[in-house]
């Protein structure tokens, strides 16, 4: 890695900090786009006295909020009311389109003799700013201050007589503790200057660049392994992420274009703990009977936001033991599951947040889901509070961290998927889109398991008991469509 044949320089630095023009000025030519923000690493080469000469400029660093901004902006909203409400507010920049600067480093191996942090003078220079800079050499791994070195871009907009070193010591402490950890070097570029014989600001850079080179004895700084192998694990993560949002939006507007999708749910759990109301809550209307024990499988459907949602209520287990529940409940919710053919997507497992779990119900009310649905049963299972009134200003959270571990362990169970519903007033719940898309979270989850498919022991005898709303599936006259 000694004195090696080329010179290899890394360009970082903030937003509209005027890098990719000075890659471009160093080049000679305009290699990059200027004109649009850079969003991936790009390498560029040239000749400078007979040496190869490469530049990589890189993605601008985020500069993180200042607390104190977002404090002030915060109260600037709250006053402004419903004003700013129907504005339309552009989107946060995404994290899955930030690159690391161990993208650049990557492009320049086996590793950059000099990284240029550019810094433009028309702009103020902040403590986030400061942090950002550090963060981002930070990225790259220990050692990386003794190769850099601060390029001031802009310097024609300075005042008449005013010298880069005065603009140093007037613009602050952040900017001082740049220059200062960087070893005081520095370089002023003008970037509008075009290339002449004139224009010495590109050799005097590159006699910066050699004198610093000297000094680190000819090496070169070099990314550790495991910074790079980290950075390509958290770019595959962020490929992956990018991927599953495109395919959810897709799929989201299929759903909203196309035909509304069917979702198909079983409602279970003890008598009394308000199953039927849950189910009206859903479907925005009093299709089942609540205030009365039920004791037929009843199956409603409706459209409710976008989607087709066809619902089963089922008839209430004991609440200490399978065996008090009787066989011709146990078969009804069996029954039940087999009116949602091809299978139940989801197993809505009400439970009043008013009632307490001890471990015998816990135990009860699992040894009914594996002995009547199998053990494969809760990758589908969702718990839904139920009586969600009751909690007041209360957030379910520290409902569930109250309720203590058996409750805590019924949800593990459950894949931690839950969702709590105030089911007094059909139509009324605002929180029944978001029970939806959790329930689209848990089918995607799934994948090719996307629904509990139907076991043939769970129709090997006809029931006497089945209501007769429930019609099987190719004739669904039973079913009302609101």
């Amino acid at each position: 890695g000694r004195h090696p044949p080329e010179r290899r320089l890394l360009i970082l630095g903030g937003p509209q900090s005027g890098k990719t023009s000075t890659a471009n000025t160093i080049l000679g030519d305009e290699v990059f786009d200027a004109g649009t923000e850079t969003t991936h690493s790009n390498v560029g080469h040239t000749e400078i006295y007979g040496r190869r000469v490469t530049v990589v400029d890189t993605p601008p660093w985020a500069i993180p909020a200042d607390p104190e901004e977002e404090t002030e902006a915060e109260n600037n909203n709250d006053d402004a009311g419903a004003e700013l409400d129907s504005q339309p507010q552009p989107p946060p920049p995404s994290s899955l389109d930030s690159e690391g600067p161990c993208m650049g480093a990557i492009l320049c191996p086996p590793g950059p003799h000099v990284i240029l942090l550019v810094v433009s003078v028309t702009q103020p220079f902040t403590d986030a700013q400061r942090r950002a800079a550090d963060e981002q050499l930070g990225a790259l791994g220990g050692g990386t201050w003794r190769y850099s070195m601060v390029i001031f871009t802009g310097v024609d907009k300075l005042p008449k007589g005013v010298f880069i070193e005065e603009h140093i010591s007037n613009t602050g402490e952040a900017l001082q503790w740049l220059v200062e950890r960087c070893g005081s070097r520095y370089h002023a570029f003008d970037n509008s200057q075009k290339e002449t014989e004139e224009n010495t600001q590109v050799p005097e850079l590159m006699e910066k660049v050699e004198e610093l080179i000297t000094d680190n004895q000819g090496w070169y700084f070099e990314v550790n392994e495991l910074i790079l192998l980290e950075e390509e694990q958290a770019r595959r993560a962020l490929e992956e992420e990018r991927m599953r949002m495109e395919e959810h939006a897709r799929q989201r507007e299929s759903m909203i274009g196309g035909p509304p999708r069917e979702l198909r749910l079983l409602l279970l759990g003890w008598k009394g703990v308000g199953k039927s109301s849950v189910g009206n809550a859903i479907l925005g209307r009093r299709y089942f009977e609540s205030g009365q024990e039920t004791e037929l499988c009843l199956r409603r459907q409706a459209l409710v936001s976008g989607r087709r949602i066809t619902i089963v209520d089922t008839p209430g287990w004991d609440w200490f033991s399978v065996r008090r529940t009787p066989k011709r409940i146990r078969q009804e919710s069996q029954r039940g599951a087999a009116l949602l053919r091809p299978g139940p997507h989801t197993l809505l497992l009400v439970l009043p947040v008013v009632s307490s779990l001890t471990a015998r119900k816990r135990r009860t009310l699992l040894a009914h889901i594996e002995a009547l649905f199998g053990d494969s049963a809760c990758l589908h299972t969702m718990v839904l509070f139920s009586c969600g009134d009751w909690l007041g200003r209360t957030p379910i959270e520290e409902h569930i961290l109250r309720g203590g571990r058996e409750l805590q362990r019924l949800l593990e169970y459950c894949g931690n998927y839950y969702h709590v519903m105030d089911s007094k007033v059909p139509g009324k719940d605002r929180s029944v889109s978001g029970l939806l898309d959790k329930i689209e979270e848990m089918i995607r989850e799934n994948g090719d398991k996307a629904f509990l498919p139907i076991q043939t022991e769970w129709l090997s005898e006809e029931s006497s008991y089945s209501s007769d709303n429930t019609e099987p599936e190719d004739d669904c006259r039973g079913c009302q469509v609101q």
